[in-house]
């Protein structure tokens, strides 16, 4: 526990310092620098040797995407390039299939665990929505207000959080019945709802921080209850492919934390999924 506060003490604030004050090309390589080390964590999910082909065609997957959209047309408008949009929407539609995976593991993984294609193609559906919507959150208003996305995007990390530190102690003190037994044994539904719990506060309190008008405070409590409950789906994830690759952890590059896949699951799949919320019905 020391050894994780400690790097926790040491990651925060940079992670905030990149997210609030990095103009947004340096903020976008600070992410493609994050998509990078998640690669290479997820070739080990694909294969049990790692090979550095997986790295590099998940690096240029994400070049190609750059070239498509550099940052002068990310937004085209009011709103984002609708290749964006498409990826964006992409990704709902891959969280909306990991779901299926997670409920029916393990008889799900028959479908994909000897198929270094098929978890590749997973790692794509993974990373580079996640890399595009920590840009579109953060790059939001920037013209006119420099810190709004970076406010945005701290709002989910703080959603995440809260619901990662509320599962943790809930389900610590008062778990009793298993949430996902043969995906994670030590997650549990009072722990699940300890988090949600935790992450209704942030809300509460960011409903007046985003002064969100009275027509909108009821869609951002929906969008934010999706966010965090598709957190714990991108954990989830992140265990069966863990598991079927027989791996504790997905790296070693983070003392007490494990690799940078550990730390930002949840991560995964609430940016993408708030981003998208965000841009049709908050925005």
């Amino acid at each position: 526990m020391k050894q994780r506060i400690i790097t926790a003490l040491v990651l925060a604030p940079l992670a905030i310092s990149a997210i609030f004050f990095l103009p947004l090309k340096f903020f976008m390589l600070f992410g493609a620098a994050i998509f990078l080390l998640a690669s290479k964590e997820w070739a080990g999910f694909v294969s049990k040797t790692p090979s550095f082909s997986t790295i590099y065609v998940f690096g240029l997957f994400l070049g190609a995407t750059l070239m498509l959209m550099p940052v002068g047309v990310i937004w085209d408008g009011a709103l984002p390039n609708q290749y964006i949009i498409s990826g964006l929407t992409v990704a709902n539609v891959w969280w909306c299939v990991a779901l299926i995976l997670v409920v029916r593991y393990p008889k799900s993984a028959t479908l994909w665990q000897s198929s270094k294609f098929i978890k590749s193609i997973f790692g794509l559906l993974t990373l580079v929505p996640f890399f595009w919507g920590l840009v579109i959150l953060r790059s939001v208003n920037m013209h006119h207000d420099f810190y709004f996305g970076a406010e945005l995007l701290m709002y989910v990390f703080l959603l995440v959080w809260a619901a990662d530190t509320g599962a943790y102690f809930a389900g610590k003190n008062f778990g009793k019945h298993k949430l996902a037994p043969n995906v994670s044994p030590g997650k549990t539904i009072e722990g699940f709802l300890g988090g949600l719990l935790s992450a209704m506060v942030v809300v509460y309190f960011a409903v007046d921080f985003f002064a969100i008008s009275d027509d909108k405070i009821a869609l951002f409590f929906a969008a934010s209850i999706i966010t965090t409950l598709v957190s714990a789906l991108g954990d989830l994830t992140e265990s069966i492919f863990k598991r079927e690759a027989g791996l504790k952890d997905s790296g070693n590059l983070l003392p007490g934390h494990g690799g940078i896949l550990d730390r930002i699951d949840s991560l995964t799949a609430a940016v993408p999924v708030f981003a998208l919320i965000y841009i049709y019905w908050l925005i």
